[in-house]
């Protein structure tokens, strides 16, 4: 129930606290707080208090007079994507089509008058999409639009005819171009013209400005059909084709071909692969039919350490802030549908407490109720979801990597093995006159190198190059390099001195995904007369150990539902 009247018993912090988020979110991730300040009309004080508390929950980085936001706040869309679960009974099959078809494949749910995407395998071309998981796209002007809104009621046309009137230029969509923007002439093709193949469904080659006028004929076609295109309507050059994937009677996500018209004309999409995206959708609604039940999530319970951190910080921490945010993180795979007494169990809040934080979200979007039960809405993908969905493992590590300089004065570095090398993805180095000269895209020989070796110890029979001696310690007997390997997989670090370089000593730990697998290492390397190799036992190995755990943490956060670039 979103309205402009305000319950009496809504939570303001955290109507404050998600309006700060959501501004981040619009910011692409990064605002100075004055700017904060001035785009939610927040007092400095208020914002400084609810970015600390942001900060103390994981969920913003303070940088400076910046705030950024942190890999951990995916949580929140999380569970909004574990309790609807079709991103992970599908992405594998979006996925395969991608590769199949050699074109990027999106899925999207509905949200209220628009589409959000829930899951994109994106071809990697210098055209290609930039669509991010999260993002809001208006209904009027995509594909999977009509599909959606050939399940709408008076209700659903009302809201869509309002907001069409309130704001005719799309301002409220930042993930596409305003209405106002001039619409180029594309051609449709090699050697076609842009007026060519442009049906009813699409819109003029002039502007943008009439786009969406023919929505409710479109929809009419689409129910028609049973598929939808895009021709043009979001921006020049861009088609998509759309089915819907049905569960229960009812559309469950719509699945999407998206192409340039360099490659397909939006008609020549549709006769050369509908058949294929026919065939793809019945296998992902026998998926969504034989899937067993999910397996509940363990409840987060999380009030007593919002509590604690109330006592750590005092008023600079917002304790109704960071309650209200944990009541969505009670919602996840197993845990779609929850009771009032269901979410004050899961998260340790009292049930008025919890009911308070429900009513609010509810006002907000964020949830809606049914009968007894809260769910979740693709809303809550809109609270930090968009930028955070490009994170690469190099950015999640950069700001331990810097916290961890900084507390060692030491230099310190990710990297990840390509053959027979590491290649260093991450580095933040310490001013001194003696330092290790290693920059970001730099490879080194793996076999003489402490990341290196974390990273071969973790292949079930590394293959070994030649060895040639860097320096007089270099190990070159591929039998006792073996063997240093097997104690680097017991002791689950690597200390290398002077083996690659005279006077160099480095001690590095892996970084472990989802399941344990290693992707990545983390390593010190200092000169050798700063510190003996038992002194980088003791005084770095625990801080290494530890930088890594939290680039983990945020790794699996950030992995849930979707594939985290390593490089």
């Amino acid at each position: 129930m979103t309205g402009t009247t305000v319950p009496a018993e809504a939570v303001a912090p955290l109507m404050r606290g998600i309006a700060v988020l959501r501004r981040l979110t619009v910011a692409d991730g990064v605002s100075s707080l004055s700017g904060l300040e001035r785009a939610t009309g927040l007092a400095r004080s208020t914002v400084d208090r609810i970015t600390a508390t942001l900060a103390r929950m994981g969920y913003v980085r303070l940088d400076g007079r910046d705030a950024v936001l942190a890999p951990r706040l995916m949580e929140l869309g999380n569970a909004y994507l574990g309790a609807l679960r079709l991103p992970r009974l599908l992405d594998a099959h979006a996925d395969a089509l991608a590769d199949e078809l050699d074109e990027s494949v999106s899925l999207a749910v509905g949200d209220r008058d628009g589409i959000r995407f829930i899951h994109q395998a994106t071809r990697r071309r210098a055209m290609s999409l930039s669509f991010r998981i999260g993002d809001l796209l208006p209904a009027e002007r995509t594909a999977p639009g009509p599909l959606f809104a050939t399940e709408w009621g008076e209700t659903e046309w009302a809201r869509w005819h309002e907001r069409r009137a309130a704001d005719p230029e799309d301002r409220g969509f930042p993930a596409v171009p305003a209405r106002s923007r001039p619409f180029a002439e594309v051609p449709s093709g090699p050697g076609e013209s842009g007026d060519r193949d442009r049906t009813a469904r699409g819109a003029p080659p002039t502007q943008l400005a009439t786009v969406g006028d023919d929505f409710e004929a479109r929809t009419d076609e689409a129910r028609k059909d049973g598929w939808s295109l895009d021709d043009q309507l979001i921006e020049p050059g861009l088609v998509a084709l759309s089915l819907p994937v049905r569960a229960d009677g009812h559309i469950a996500c719509v699945v999407s071909v998206v192409s340039h018209t360099s490659r397909h004309t939006a008609a020549g999409l549709r006769d050369t692969l509908l058949p294929r995206l026919r065939v793809a959708v019945a296998a992902m609604e026998r998926e969504l039919r034989d899937a067993p039940p999910a397996v509940p999530a363990a409840p987060s319970g999380l009030a007593a350490w919002t509590g604690a951190s109330k006592q750590e910080l005092g008023r600079e921490f917002i304790e109704s802030l960071a309650r209200g945010l944990t009541v969505i993180t009670s919602f996840g795979e197993g845990r779609a549908e929850l009771t009032l007494t269901e979410v004050a169990q899961a998260t340790g809040l009292a049930r008025a407490t919890a009911r308070r934080a429900l009513i609010t979200l509810e006002h907000l979007g964020y949830v809606t109720t049914h009968g007894r039960v809260f769910r979740l809405t693709p809303r809550v993908l809109g609270l930090g979801f968009p930028p955070l969905s490009r994170t690469s493992l190099p950015d999640i590590a950069a700001p331990h990597l810097t916290e961890l300089a900084h507390r060692l004065h030491e230099s310190a570095s990710l990297a990840v093995l390509t053959g027979d090398e590491i290649q260093y993805t991450g580095r933040v180095a310490t001013t001194r006159v003696m330092s290790v000269n290693i920059t970001v895209g730099t490879r080194l020989p793996a076999y003489a190198t402490s990341l290196g070796r974390v990273l071969l110890a973790d292949l079930p029979d590394p293959h070994l190059p030649e060895l040639l001696p860097l320096t007089p310690r270099t190990i070159t007997d591929p039998a006792r390099l073996r063997a240093e390997l097997d104690h680097v997989r017991e002791a689950g670090y690597a200390l290398v001195d002077e083996e690659l370089e005279y006077g160099l000593r480095s001690i590095a730990v892996p970084v472990r995904q989802r399941g344990g697998q290693v992707v990545a290492a983390v390593n010190v390397a200092l000169h050798s007369s700063r510190r003996t190799a038992e002194e980088c036992v003791r005084d770095i190995l625990p801080e290494l150990h530890a930088t890594a755990g939290r680039i983990e943490a945020d790794l699996r956060v950030a992995g849930s539902f979707r594939r985290v670039p390593l490089g």
